[in-house]
């Protein structure tokens, strides 16, 4: 069986790249140690002889000739000074005025003569003897009677291709170590670096295959950590959304098999009994309508919901009186209190002008306000509330049910969620998708929203939108 090397994973482009990083150092080195060495080394020693030079000159009239046979030893050169007429005032060993016993005579011929045609009044040569190069610089130096002296530095070259041969050498050992210890190296980084992205990509695999229990191990490096804890957040949340799925799915198979069970029931009982009694007859045809009307509340209220997530209903704002809607959807349920003894409060507090999409907005209190009568405590009181702040309009709907645990209040804007037994679909005949509406539609509007409940208390939801100057700086307060 062959093993296929992936040229593209991460792994064998680390240890490529850490290879060729090191490849590329040893050739640097290589170029520097080998071909620049011999110029390097020149360009240096000229540089020291220039600066030996200029240090003699610049303390000639305080230096005296021990400081120079210092110089001499020290730095590996030759120090020679005459007068212009050519005679030796010093070399190293005497101090007695000779002929120059350096370089032979043409050439120091020709470095006085460069010398004194010189404009800077400095001259660098290079001498070469069979197998021997001598670095020269000359310079002239003015003494404080006006006589003048020539400074002459010598430097030998020292062969450099024995150096190079010996350098050569230790680069072929130093070559091949580090070319070792970089494949082992880079190899070894590879695989550690590479493993956690190997194990996250195969729980990734079978998160994919719906097992949203898989772990995600992070390893050493926080890059990866974040990334593995990222992707157990995101296992954690796709579970959540499946078992909503599954539980949409289970909640609206039920509330429309359950009225079309009743449809189909009651149709038959008029067929089979009370077709020829008017009474029995009205009754079955009053629930067939009941039920046909709840199949419409729950299709109407998927469909709204459907299209406020996929972004489709747009907003139609204008400037309204939030406390005027409110009080007018609170009305709409007047009927419940002469009927079934429901006591509907409204308090307002303020007449500030909002900016947002009426229609909407009132559909939000129409949902918050059935929610309170269908949850409501034994009092059947349900409180609407309008109020200024100092961000816009805040409207709250109170009720004093059986309340919400704590735990669970970030979990009613989901669509079919129970929060308790109380809050079942199958009392309170309603879609189960009210508050996921009212989310959907204050979410779309920007607008600030919660719920406050304490358990055996009730409930307060809360919306709060913005005044008309946030959009509208034309708009202003209703006189009254």
């Amino acid at each position: 069986m062959k093993m296929k090397f992936d040229f593209k994973s991460l792994k064998f482009k680390l240890w490529f790249y850490f290879v060729m990083f090191a490849i590329l150092l040893m050739a640097i080195l290589w170029c520097l140690q080998i071909f620049f060495f011999q110029s390097y080394y020149q360009e240096m020693k000229a540089r020291e002889i220039i600066s030996i030079a200029d240090s003699i000159a610049s303390d000639y009239g305080e230096l005296d000739f021990e400081k120079m046979a210092e110089y001499s030893y020290k730095d590996d050169v030759f120090i020679q000074l005459e007068t212009d007429a050519g005679l030796v005032i010093y070399t190293p060993g005497s101090d007695s005025q000779r002929p120059s016993i350096i370089g032979r005579y043409q050439d120091m011929t020709e470095i006085r003569e460069k010398l004194k045609a010189s404009d800077t009044g400095t001259v660098s040569i290079t001498l070469g003897h069979d197998s021997n190069t001598i670095l020269v610089y000359g310079k002239r130096i003015t003494e404080s009677s006006g006589a003048v002296v020539n400074l002459y530095v010598y430097a030998p070259l020292a062969p450099v291709e024995s150096t190079i041969d010996i350098l050569l050498n230790q680069l072929i050992m130093v070559t091949i170590l580090s070319l070792l210890l970089a494949f082992g190296i880079s190899f070894f980084l590879a695989k550690r670096i590479t493993r956690p992205l190997v194990k996250i990509t195969n729980s990734a695999a079978q998160l994919g295959q719906g097992r949203y229990d898989v772990p995600f191990e992070g390893g050493d490096y926080s890059e990866i950590i974040r990334l593995a804890d990222t992707l157990t957040y995101t296992s954690k949340e796709l579970a959540k959304a499946d078992d909503l799925q599954k539980d949409l799915l289970a909640n609206v198979s039920h509330d429309l098999r359950t009225p079309l069970t009743m449809v189909r029931s009651y149709a038959e009982m008029i067929r089979d009994l009370s077709g020829d009694c008017p009474e029995k007859r009205n009754a079955h045809l009053q629930v067939i309508i009941e039920e046909a009307d709840r199949l419409n509340l729950l299709v109407n209220d998927m469909l709204v919901l459907s299209r406020m997530q996929s972004g489709v209903a747009a907003l139609e704002a204008s400037s309204f009186l939030l406390a005027e809607a409110a009080e007018s959807m609170l009305s709409s349920y007047s009927i419940l209190e002469e009927q079934e003894g429901y006591q509907l409060i409204f308090r307002s507090r303020g007449d500030t002008l909002v900016s947002a999409d009426e229609q909407k907005i009132k559909q939000v209190l129409a949902n918050l306000i059935t929610n309170a009568l269908r949850y409501g405590g034994e009092d059947k009181q349900v409180i609407v509330q309008v109020e200024e702040t100092d961000s816009g309009v805040r409207c709250s709907v109170t009720d004093h049910g059986q309340g919400i645990p704590q735990e669970q209040l970030e979990e009613i804007w989901k669509r079919y969620y129970k929060a308790s037994a109380h809050l079942s679909r199958s009392v309170s005949g309603g879609s189960g998708l009210g508050l996921a509406i009212v989310k959907e539609i204050l979410t779309l509007h920007k607008a600030r929203f919660g719920v406050k409940s304490q358990v055996g208390k009730g409930s307060t939801f809360w919306f709060e939108l913005p005044g008309p100057e946030a959009s509208n700086p034309g708009a202003s307060r209703k006189s009254g």
